[in-house]
């Protein structure tokens, strides 16, 4: 687990090398985008321009919440209202928005005039989809089987929030991902990390061979299981760890994953 530059000492970061986040930092594009008062778009960079589907959404003049997907709405608007906190200098949010197959991380500030009246808000998003994802060499995805999915990377570290915090989880190092609405929690043997990513997303983002999902709640990593229990016709899986943790089956996913962890028996039932 690594800590964003933004909340890291530093003093080490300064101690740069092409793995550095100092570094990564240095290199990242920065994309800005502006809005007026009444939240319409007023102009951005070029790279905003390059990253973004300007040419589909034309989003120049138009309310920011009318052109992104209903899944991302909730949380542009969480950004904007949290520019609007009245805390004295409250710290930027940061959130990543998954936009086709790219992984953003935003922050809004409100801008002021010389009386400190609202005038608009200036987006800021660095795209940190190489650092927290790769290219997916198999091919078709799993149960999705639509282009868009095959196009999409693979994620090598799940980026969380703490407090003001980005943490980047190693994806191997993750037991299971919990749903809780349009967000999830990232579990692992050292604790749970809260991801504003919704669990489909995640989903479409992670090795199919190592992640399976297993109800609409819950996605397991393979490896992590530990015990695979049937008791009254109900099946459900003890994760590893200290301690123990149980993840509900549903009826329609225990084929697979019986077929996944290579079960050629059904497992029997609980004595």
């Amino acid at each position: 687990m690594k800590t964003c530059p933004v909340a890291h000492n530093t003093a080490t970061s300064a101690n740069s090398n092409s793995n550095s986040w100092l570094y990564l930092l240095e290199r990242f594009d920065v994309g800005v985008i502006h809005l007026d008062k009444n939240l319409h778009v007023a102009g951005m960079n070029d790279f905003a321009r390059r990253s973004l589907p300007v040419q589909d959404k034309l989003p120049f003049d138009k309310y920011v919440l009318d052109f992104h997907p209903d899944a991302a709405k909730n949380k542009v608007k969480f950004l904007l209202d949290q520019a609007e906190c009245p805390v004295n200098n409250a710290p930027p949010m940061a959130m990543m928005i998954n936009i086709p197959d790219r992984m953003l991380l935003i922050k809004v500030s409100k801008m002021g005039d010389a009386q400190g009246a609202t005038t608009g808000y200036t987006l800021v998003f660095y795209d940190i989809t190489d650092v927290v994802s790769h290219e997916h060499e198999g091919g078709a995805r799993g149960n999705r089987d639509n282009e868009e999915t095959t196009e999409r990377r693979l994620l090598r570290k799940i980026p969380t929030i703490k407090q003001n915090r980005v943490l980047l989880v190693d994806v191997p190092s993750v037991s299971f991902i919990r749903s809780e609405g349009h967000y999830t929690w990232v579990h692992t043997g050292q604790g749970s990390q809260f991801c504003n990513l919704n669990i489909g997303d995640l989903e479409g983002r992670l090795d199919p061979q190592l992640f399976l999902r297993v109800h609409r709640s819950y996605i397991v990593n393979l490896s992590h299981v530990d015990e695979i229990v049937r008791d009254d016709g109900r099946m459900t899986l003890r994760m590893m760890g200290s301690t123990p943790v149980e993840i509900p089956v549903s009826r329609a996913s225990a084929p697979r994953l019986l077929e996944q962890l290579g079960l050629a028996n059904p497992v029997p039932e609980k004595s």
